[in-house]
């Protein structure tokens, strides 16, 4: 796809580049959703007026910035590729505005080339671009050596203060691509760890993006996101980026069913999450579902601490505090209403029991939590268990392979309302008067045929429903 954008780019008679990510994974041998352009030799006014002919027209803004422009292309074919516009923007420089060290800004400069442009960029391995026109591949500052080495390396002292959003990048490619972070590079995630928090939640969640997916999440969704969360606790970075960690890390869960602190168990939790594929919803549960329990704490007669409502000690459970902070969290970061809210259910409902493998348990597990929930909720188990230590409790992670099988193969069994033989209209038809209680008799019903498939048959539903009204 891309490389189809890239041959109707070159046609528009512009001597663009391909530039920052899109080249990085070229030469990684990766696919890339990436197809940013360069176009030396014009400005912002001036891209506008040479794509005006072929699509619209929009400025392209970033964190308040106009950084470039996007083509809507007319071409109904190139535009099913690029669905959400082609980017162009014209060479940048850094300009200094006063004395202090955040006293710049970046202006776009036409007259710039575009090595200038590359050395401007945030880590080497970004900063190489390819022109179209004849596959040149421009580097000026050694990011396809550094990519090789599997360094990352800041282009600038500068890049974390021009924009701190960048740090989080760095975590992310941790953990997508490996990276290791040079010293430098540490030093100046730690020096501007601080920042983060001011970094709108847009850009580090999900507002800006219909699917979620800011650095934050690309990070969990990396293969390596422990080691990434890891490096952004031992930096700084972590309590700025989420303030709702800082009780958490090093707390001593001193429970017979943990050996790790309280944030090594989330990080192993986490990575168990992204060995098994789960999707991003698990994983963000997996990132916050323990992080209540220091708040939650209290002492029992055995000298271990307990993490259950109990009155005297604790009015709330773990599990509903970590849940109140995730959705915290989540909305301070934009993320998408849907996403936030199962995460938060994932988050409450993840102290269940797998139990007996049994069918009326599974049943009663699938009416409960819906069929989707119920998936999340044994991944998120399986992720939770192997993240208890070495080695982790096979005997419990055994159960729990048990009673998902049994779940699986119930799942064409009734146990949704929509399951049942009969449904609101013929209630009304027995004299019921529409209003809440027909749910509520419904629910009745669906809880016995739960209990007992066979008897979700009409006649049999009917008598029961009689016996109700």
């Amino acid at each position: 796809m891309r490389k189809e954008i890239e041959a109707y780019v070159d046609g528009l008679g512009l001597d663009a580049y391909l530039v920052g990510g899109a080249v990085r994974d070229e030469l990684l041998g990766l696919d890339s959703k990436d197809a940013d352009f360069l176009v030396p030799g014009l400005d912002t006014d001036g891209l506008k007026a040479a794509l005006a002919p072929h699509g619209r027209v929009e400025d392209l803004v970033v964190a308040g910035r106009l950084v470039g422009v996007r083509l809507q292309p007319s071409d109904k074919a190139v535009s099913r590729l690029a669905r959400a516009g082609i980017e162009f923007a014209p060479p940048r420089a850094e300009r200094s505005t006063g004395p202090g060290r955040h006293d710049f800004e970046i202006v776009a400069d036409p007259s710039l080339s575009v090595e200038d442009d590359m050395r401007r960029r945030d880590f080497t391995v970004n900063a190489m671009a390819r022109r179209l026109r004849t596959g040149e591949l421009v580097d000026p500052v050694g990011g396809e050596a550094d990519l090789r080495a599997g360094v990352l390396r800041t282009v600038s002292p500068r890049s974390f203060r021009e924009d701190p959003l960048r740090i989080v990048r760095a975590l992310r490619f941790v953990s997508q691509l490996g990276l290791e972070p040079d010293e430098s590079t540490l030093r100046q995630m730690r020096e501007e760890a601080p920042a983060v928090a001011l970094v709108s939640g847009e850009r580090i969640g999900g507002g800006l993006h219909a699917d979620g997916m800011g650095e934050l999440s690309k990070l969990l969704l990396g293969r390596e996101p422990a080691r990434a969360l890891r490096l952004a606790r031992d930096t700084g970075v972590l309590v700025e980026l989420l303030p709702e960690f800082r009780p958490a890390i090093g707390f001593d869960q001193e429970s017979r069913y943990h050996d790790l602190t309280v944030d090594e168990h989330t990080f192993a939790v986490v990575q168990a999450a992204a060995d098994a594929d789960d999707w991003l919803a698990v994983r963000l549960a997996a990132l916050f579902h323990d992080l209540g329990k220091p708040e939650t704490a209290w002492r029992g007669t055995d000298g271990r601490l307990h993490y259950y409502a109990k009155p005297g000690h604790s009015s709330r459970s773990h599990e509903s505090v970590s849940a109140s902070l995730a959705g915290e969290a989540l909305r301070r970061l934009r993320y998408p209403n849907a996403l936030r809210e199962r995460v938060v259910k994932i988050v409450r409902n993840h102290m269940f029991k797998p139990g007996p493998a049994d069918e009326q348990r599974a049943r009663r597990f699938l009416a409960r939590h819906g069929d989707a929930l119920a998936s999340d909720l044994l991944a998120h188990k399986r992720a939770d268990l192997l993240g208890k230590g070495d080695p982790p409790p096979y005997d419990e992670l055994e159960k729990l392979e048990a009673f998902r099988a049994v779940v699986e193969r119930e799942r064409s069994s009734p146990h949704r309302l929509a399951d049942l033989a009969i449904g609101g209209d013929d209630l009304i038809e027995l004299g019921f008067t529409p209003g809440p209680r027909i749910g509520h008799v419904l629910r009745d019903l669906l809880d016995a045929v739960v209990d007992n498939p066979e008897l979700n048959t009409r006649d049999e539903l009917l008598r029961r429903a009689r016996r109700l009204r």
